[in-house]
Formats: C-alpha cells, structure tokens, sequence
C-alpha cells in the first residue's frame, strides 16, 4: 500500500486489487473499498485531531452517509484512495473520499465510489472520552502560510446542514433494537430462507492499538453477510450496489463476541435491499449486557457471467413486520432512484 506524501489536508492511498480481494467472478468486493475508504478517512482525521498542542488522541468512525458503488472494480486494477477533508464540528470531521479504479495496462481510469464518513476524536488516555475537533482554519495553518477558510459562508452553513441532519439520524436509527430469529421455512424467495449471520471472536488484528475494532473491519464483515443473503436469494454473481447510511453506535472492544446479521427488506426489478446489523457480546468479566453497534442497509444487483444486470426475484413477504419493512425499504428504493435522475446509476439504473 502505497502513500502519497503532499499537504496534510489532503491523503491518497493506493493498491492492487488481488484474487483475495473479489468473488469469483472478479469483482472486487463491495467490503474490500468501504475498508479502504475507511482506512483513509481515519488516517486523515486522526491528522487532523493531532494537529494542534494538547490530548493525543485517535479518530474514531461515527458514520458513513450513503455510499455509491458507480462502477466495478476487477483484479488486476490499482484502486487510488483519495481523501479530504470538508468540515469540522466541536467533536466531529467530515471527510470526503474519492476512489479511482486504474488500468494499469491501458491506463484507463474510472470512478467507481464517492463517500462522505464522520469521525470523532478519542482520547489515547481513555478511549471513551471524546476530545474538541481542531478548528478547520487551524489544521490549514500546518499546510498553507495563511489561513485556509471555508471558501464561502454558505459552505460552512451546508457543512453545518449536514452535520445536525447526520447527528438527527444517527440518534434514531440508535433506538432500533429488533432482531433476526432462526427460521425453519423452506419456501423460496421468502425473508427467512435467505437470512444469514455471521459470529466473529474480534482480535488483535482486527483492532487500534487502543483496542477498539477499526470501522474499516466491521464494514468488510457487513457486506460479506449481505452479500450472502443477496447470493442465496438469487443464486446468481452479485455485486453491492449502494450502502445506505451506516451508523456506528458504540465502540466494539477486542476480545468481544460479535453477530453480524442481515435480512432481505426489499427487492425492485434489478436491486434488492438487505438489512443489516452488527451486535455485540461483551466477554470474560464485563457486566454489559449485549448491544447493538452498527446498522446500515446495502442494496445488490444480480449480475450475468457478462456482467449484465438480471431480473431479481421478488421477495416473499409473510408477516406483518416483513410486509413493513418492504414497505420502509420501498420508500428509501423510490427517494434514492429519484436522487439518481440528475446522474443515472450503471449498477442501480431502473
């Protein structure tokens, strides 16, 4: 992995993409970018949050709002991470990452994702106190001989926009707390037949020297099992599509047993939406009892052997939960096809 030094309010990371990196069909995993995405977006915050005299501390990820998989990436592609950063609150960053897909043959490059994701700072001395976010102008000083401001007052108020509408959200999608239960129907295309989990013991390598899992890691673990769900209820190559926004609630300690569980909520003629969430068992000699850490939405299409959208199969929905969230998952499929008209989607195109 390779990093390009330059100014410190900028950061691009770049990387092979190998066999280990795809499915069978050669496509990069949809978890392998959001990692990659994620790794970048830390290295520049924690910069960032370091920046200035006081508390060291480690940039933690909060959120990550929707994210657009634009175009696949195959083995044998450079994928160049780029990185920056576009607002600062009291207790947060907001970064903006850009990732490229090269050819190294040809030299043919693409966009294949854009991500904006959230951090908050962390005291190296206690993990669970939350340090104050260097002021953007302060963090430019370190790279510019002046100051570098926000380049007008409307996008310091949009910036502003963005960070009460993601803090709103991250509360209420925090209250959700339901939960995937072994099911024995057999009957196809229903929400049960295709409903999987995944149980992983978190490790050393999983974690910040801190001991705290990397977001990039969960993520990765995410759209593994929804990738599953979305294989098993198509039996086709699937590719992820979009993520929704996913939300971090708590910090997950080495040593803890996680459940990461996803659900089919919702299928359109080419696209199908899996719920998915990540819940934590604390281990040996911790009081807490289990708790939900991070949930999101991830929608796949079915792709031929060519790499041609297919038709999805219709869910089945029996219950009358399952029939609601169809109905939920409907509305966040019609209000992201209708965001998608001004620049039509390859993967996600109706």
């Amino acid at each position: 992995m390779a990093l390009r030094k330059g100014l410190a309010a900028a950061l691009q990371i770049s990387r092979i993409m190998r066999p280990d990196d795809a499915n069978i069909a050669g496509n990069v995993h949809g978890g392998t970018v959001l990692k990659m995405i994620e790794e970048a977006g830390a290295i520049i915050s924690t910069r960032h949050c370091n920046s200035t005299p006081g508390e060291r501390c480690i940039a933690a990820l909060a959120r990550v709002e929707r994210t657009d998989f634009v175009s696949p990436m195959s083995i044998g592609e450079v994928a160049h991470v780029s990185a920056e950063i576009t607002y600062t609150s009291k207790h947060s960053v907001e970064v903006q990452v850009n990732v490229l897909a090269e050819n190294i043959i040809t030299g043919g490059k693409k966009l294949t994702n854009r991500a904006t994701l959230w951090y908050v700072p962390l005291s190296l001395q206690n993990v669970d106190k939350i340090l104050e976010v260097p002021p953007f102008q302060a963090f430019s000083t370190l790279v510019l001989e002046g100051l570098r401001q926000y380049e007008s007052q409307e996008q310091e108020n949009e910036g502003r926009k963005r960070y009460e509408a993601q803090k709103l959200e991250r509360l209420e999608t925090k209250q959700r707390n339901d939960v995937i239960l072994p099911t024995v129907n057999t009957e196809p295309y229903t929400v049960g037949i295709s409903q999987s989990s995944l149980i992983h013991l978190v490790g050393p390598s999983d974690c910040t020297l801190q001991g705290f899992v990397h977001g990039g890691v969960t993520m990765k673990l995410m759209d593994e099992v929804a990738g599953i769900v979305a294989a098993r209820h198509c039996k086709t190559n699937i590719v992820t599509a979009s993520v929704d926004a996913i939300n971090f609630h708590r910090k997950i300690q080495k040593g803890c047993v996680i459940t990461v569980s996803g659900r089919l909520t919702f299928t359109s003629n080419k696209s199908m939406e899996i719920e998915v969430f990540v819940d934590v068992d604390p281990f040996v000699d911790d009081p807490q009892a289990r708790y939900r850490a991070v949930s999101a939405f991830f929608t796949f299409v079915s792709l031929s052997k060519e790499g041609k959208p297919l038709p999805v199969p219709q869910v089945v929905v029996k219950t009358e939960e399952e029939k609601k969230r169809f109905e939920e998952g409907k509305g966040r499929y019609l209000q992201s096809k209708t965001r998608r008209q001004a620049a039509p989607h390859p993967l996600t195109q109706q």
